[in-house]
C-alpha cells in the first residue's frame, strides 16, 4: 500500500509511514499532476531522511540520485547534517558534490560505507536491479557493494516482473580492445532470450563510442525474453575475458523507495515486505 503525499516539498516533516498518526489534510482539493522528475525528487527526499550526521555516504549517479545529493548538500548548509563524508560513484557526481560543499573521500580511506543512495533502471520483485544506463555501473557497484545499507530510489515506471522486461538496455562494461568480439560473445550467451548487443555511442546518430570514467566502452544488451537465473547469467558474463562488469545488481539493495502517483511505497530486502 502506498503512503499518500500529505504535502509536496513544502515541509521539513518526513513523509508519514503506515501506523503513525493520520495524514494532515491536503493543501488543496485540486489534484496535483506529478511529472516523472517530481516522483524522482519525492523518492530521493524520502531516502535522505535515513541519513544521519557523522555518516560515510555513497553518492549515486543519475537523474534521481542527483536530487538526493542536492538534498544532502542543502541539509549540510542548513546545519541539519554535520560531519558527512561522501564517496562519489562518478566524475559527474564528484563535481556536483564539490559544488555543494559536500566533503569527499574514497574507498581506500573509507572501505566501509554506512549508507548509499542511488537510482535504478529496473527493479524486479526480489529487489534485483539493472543499473548503468548512465554509464557509471562499475564505480556504482564498487561503492554500493561496500555499504552497510543500500537504498534505491525510483519512480514507479522502473518496476518490472523480470530483469530485462522493459526492453531497455542491460549494460556491460568492456575493455575497448576487440570490443566487437566481446559484443558477439555476449549476444551469443543470451541467444535463447533473443538478445541483441549494441555498442553504446555518445549519441544515437553518432559513431563515436561512449567512454566510461574508467576509459572503457559499454555494450548494451537488449532482451526479448526472460534470461532466467540471474546469478548464472552474471557468472557467464563475468567469465568472458574482456568484460569488466555488468549492470545487474543482485541481492544488493536493502530498501527500495518507489514514488508513484498515489504515494510512496517502501520495500525492504529482509522479507520483501512493504510499507
Amino acid at each position: 500500500m502506498a503512503i499518500p503525499y500529505p504535502q509536496l516539498f513544502a515541509t521539513e516533516k518526513p513523509a508519514m509511514e503506515v501506523g503513525l498518526p493520520s495524514l494532515s489534510p491536503p493543501l488543496s482539493p485540486s489534484p496535483v499532476i506529478l511529472t516523472q522528475d517530481d516522483l524522482k525528487k519525492i523518492a530521493a527526499y524520502k531516502a535522505v531522511e535515513y541519513v544521519e550526521s557523522g555518516m560515510v555516504l555513497g553518492l549515486g549517479t543519475g537523474s534521481t540520485a542527483k536530487h538526493a545529493v542536492d538534498r544532502i548538500g542543502e541539509l549540510l548548509r542548513q546545519g541539519k547534517l554535520k560531519n558527512i563524508v561522501g564517496i562519489p560513484t562518478s566524475k559527474k557526481t564528484h563535481e556536483q558534490a564539490v559544488s555543494l560543499g559536500i566533503p569527499l573521500s574514497d574507498l581506500d580511506t573509507h572501505p566501509t560505507i554506512d549508507l548509499a543512495i542511488d537510482g535504478a533502471d529496473e527493479v524486479d520483485p526480489s529487489l534485483n536491479l539493472v543499473k548503468g544506463r548512465g554509464g557509471s555501473l562499475l564505480r556504482e557497484k564498487m561503492v554500493e557493494s561496500a555499504c552497510k545499507r543500500f537504498i534505491v530510489i525510483v519512480d514507479d515506471s522502473k518496476w518490472v516482473r523480470f530483469i530485462g522486461e522493459s526492453g531497455l538496455a542491460m549494460p556491460v562494461e568492456v575493455v575497448p580492445f576487440c570490443w566487437k568480439f566481446s559484443a558477439k560473445r555476449l549476444q551469443n550467451l543470451f541467444e535463447y532470450a533473443g538478445c541483441v548487443a549494441k555498442l553504446r555511442t555518445e549519441k544515437e546518430s553518432s559513431a563515436q563510442p561512449f567512454v566510461t570514467d574508467n576509459g572503457n566502452f559499454i555494450v548494451d544488451l537488449y532482451f526479448k525474453k526472460d534470461i532466467g537465473d540471474l546469478k548464472i547469467a552474471s557468472d557467464k558474463i563475468l567469465r568472458l575475458a574482456g568484460v569488466v562488469e555488468h549492470g545487474m545488481f543482485l541481492d544488493m539493495a536493502s530498501t527500495v523507495i518507489v514514488a508513484g502517483e498515489l504515494g510512496i511505497t517502501i520495500k525492504h530486502k529482509e522479507d520483501h515486505h512493504q510499507e
